[in-house]
């Protein structure tokens, strides 16, 4: 049996999530008889069963063996280290990214589970039951949530810093490759022809240490919305990528700034304070001057650039998108971007603030996806015309659903919140305490249209059946108040205009009771 080298450079590379499949093609004239044909310099990462073999030509596949082919030159000491190093490092990344996963899935569990016991706990409480420790779900709750978050963050620095050593590896690798050549990789093609012919052989595998993910942005022009959806690829693999065919797929073989949101306002009676790690910080958006209503157009300007997007091929469960042009991807673990579409989106552009919290007023997008792409999760940098005002996180957006992006904060709407009157009353003998305040908060529209706010307050929530919560005003009335006292209004402000938002409500608590929680 002869022994033969086919020399298949790569041609085409699917890119998936978390690994890539590549695919090599040669051609070569093969003598009558049995022959075997040897791909050489493959990665020493490439998974064992993910080689297939295919072709074309007059001959019979007799097998598919894996090897590793010998070179003259043993690689020496420092070589052979290197690659034991960077073997490591490559499975303490996929280790990695597979906890992230599932982290990341409890942390989505817990969320959900949040939100589904907080409406039953509020009805519990609000017939009058108390059989339900609501305190200790909550603070039971809030360890698990803190503590998976936690995890995430850890496991995510020991990712970068694994990658990282991944590619000061590859870095020293090619420093030594023009002095030393390691063994590598083969795979032993063992074919018969009746006859001589020429073969095609084409051969795919797939390798870890490769991936795309997605990042976008968002550009507000006017009332238009532009999404730029693009694709960063990485890759420390073990071998360069050439321009070729290049895929990225959503399939896998294996997020900052947001609007204000309130929590609940409890109040309860005294009990010995349990610890609880302190919850992360949320991320604070760049601060702008920039509200909607973009630059006008100067008459007789050239148009736009057109950015061309990838062209996709929908299957039943994920998509494979084609950028417009061929990208080279060295194995340097540097992120090469391949734009993906360019959206127009309609949006619905309005304010919103929370003054209990931060006095600060968000311009927000309520957005549908019109687009056929099913848009994965990722980082958007978010721009004014030409401005960049800062970064938001994109949740998975599906087509036809609606998301809200925050598009940075505007300082021409003015917001300043105050206690106007605050009252508190001694228990007597078989009577209750009672307090008594009454907020006042002045909204100004100071840019040169009307502007839609929404306001989010409060009311706290009791959580022993000795303390209660009465409202006195709210005025004006009050678009939404949820079970758990988180109060909405919708004001439509003409600019140069303000208005004031009154609410007051009264707490009564048994004389037994010590009251927690209270704040003004």
């Amino acid at each position: 049996m002869t022994e033969l080298v086919l020399a298949a450079p790569i041609v085409a590379v699917a890119v998936y999530p978390d690994r890539a499949r590549v695919t090599r093609r040669g051609r070569l004239t093969l003598p009558a008889g049995d022959q075997t044909v040897y791909v050489d310099s493959l990665p020493l990462g490439l998974q064992d069963d993910s080689v297939r073999v295919a072709g074309r030509g007059p001959a019979t596949v007799l097998g598919v063996d894996l090897a590793v082919r010998h070179h003259p030159q043993a690689p020496d000491e420092t070589v052979t280290e290197l690659e034991r190093q960077r073997r490591q490092a490559a499975n303490e990344v996929a280790s990695l990214a597979d906890a992230d996963e599932v982290q990341g899935q409890l942390d989505l569990f817990l969320t959900q589970l949040g939100k589904r016991a907080g409406g039953t706990f509020a009805r519990t409480l609000a017939a009058g039951e108390t059989g339900a420790d609501l305190g200790e779900f909550t603070e039971s709750l809030a360890t698990r949530l803190t503590a998976v978050r936690s995890k995430r963050r850890e496991l995510a620095d020991q990712r970068e810093d694994a990658e990282e050593r991944l590619a000061a590896i590859d870095r020293r690798l090619a420093e030594v490759a023009q002095q030393r050549v390691p063994d590598r990789r083969s795979v032993a093609v063992a074919l018969n022809l009746e006859a001589e012919a020429e073969v095609e052989i084409e051969l795919s595998y797939v390798v870890p240490g490769a991936g795309w993910r997605s990042t976008y942005d968002v550009r507000l022009s006017g009332d238009r919305l532009t999404l730029g959806w693009f694709g960063l690829i990485t890759q420390y693999t073990g071998e360069d990528w050439p321009e070729c065919e290049l895929t990225l797929s959503t399939a896998r073989p294996a997020v900052n700034a947001k609007v204000p949101e309130l929590d609940p306002w409890y109040l309860d009676r005294r009990r010995p304070p349990v610890p609880v790690p302190a919850a992360p910080a949320s991320f604070a958006m760049a601060r702008t001057e920039a509200a909607y209503g973009g630059a006008p157009q100067p008459a007789g300007a050239a148009p736009e650039l057109v950015e061309r997007g990838a062209t996709v091929e929908q299957g039943l469960t994920a998509a494979t998108y084609t950028p417009p042009r061929p990208v080279a991807v060295p194995a340097d673990g540097a992120a090469h971007r391949a734009t993906i579409a360019s959206i127009e989106l309609d949006s619905e552009l309005d304010y919103i603030t929370a003054p209990l919290r931060s006095t600060d007023v968000h311009l927000r997008a309520t957005v549908a996806n019109s687009s056929t792409h099913t848009l994965p999760a990722g980082k958007a940098a978010v721009f004014h015309d030409a401005d960049f005002v800062g970064s938001a996180a994109l949740p998975l957006w599906a087509p036809g659903e609606e998301v809200e992006l925050a598009l940075g904060l505007d300082d021409r709407i003015r917001v300043e919140r105050e206690l106007v009157r605050r009252t508190a009353s001694k228990a007597t003998l078989g009577s209750t305490r009672r307090r008594e305040v009454e907020y006042a908060t002045r909204i100004e529209n100071h840019t040169p249209r009307a502007a839609r706010i929404t306001v989010l307050d409060q009311l706290p929530v009791p959580r022993d059946h000795e303390i209660t919560v009465k409202p006195i005003t709210a005025s004006p009335e009050p678009a939404e108040t949820t079970e758990l006292g988180i109060i909405t209004w919708q004001l439509d402000l003409p600019p140069g205009e303000q208005t004031t938002i009154n609410l007051a409500f009264r707490v009564e608590s048994a004389k037994s009771v010590d009251l927690t929680g209270w704040r003004e």
